[in-house]
């Protein structure tokens, strides 16, 4: 199953008041504590890919309930979700990250390990700004959607 660069996700996933955070070990973010996430392969939502990458990276399962932010630009989009913990004991992937740990949440916002972009998106988690998911079924359309509003 290809890999489609242009799209990835990532979540946030919270704990007993502690976020879930991996220590990349490549690119601009090695040796940088990040929320897991990663890129869309072909023919999965980014819900899947929000659950298989977490899983993957961190042993964690965890589900995507709210829309925390997107960044995009003219070559590729970055969802964010605010996900669930459902289950499982944090780790490292042993390849794109050298740890997965719980950190608490005002902790992540002040480490200076923690990139602008992860703090800015753990901010907004915290201040409540999230859009709720619902499954939308169109009449017009005859198909189901995922919204978030």
């Amino acid at each position: 199953m290809a890999e489609n660069w242009q799209k990835s996700v990532a979540a946030i996933v919270e704990r007993d008041g502690k976020i879930l955070l991996v220590r990349h070990t490549y690119g601009a973010g090695k040796g940088r504590l990040i929320i897991p996430g990663g890129y869309l392969k072909d023919n999965e939502t980014p819900q899947q890919a929000c659950v298989r990458e977490v899983l993957e990276e961190t042993g964690i399962t965890a589900e995507p309930k709210r829309l925390v932010g997107v960044r995009f630009n003219l070559k590729d989009w970055y969802v964010v979700f605010a996900a669930d913990y459902v289950g499982g004991e944090a780790h490292s992937d042993g390849d794109e990250n050298s740890e997965a740990v719980w950190v608490d949440i005002d902790e992540a916002l002040a480490r200076d390990d923690v990139p602008d972009l992860t703090r800015k998106l753990i901010a907004a988690y915290k201040n409540g700004s999230a859009l709720e998911y619902t499954e939308f079924v169109s009449r017009e359309n005859h198909g189901t959607y995922s919204l978030y509003c």
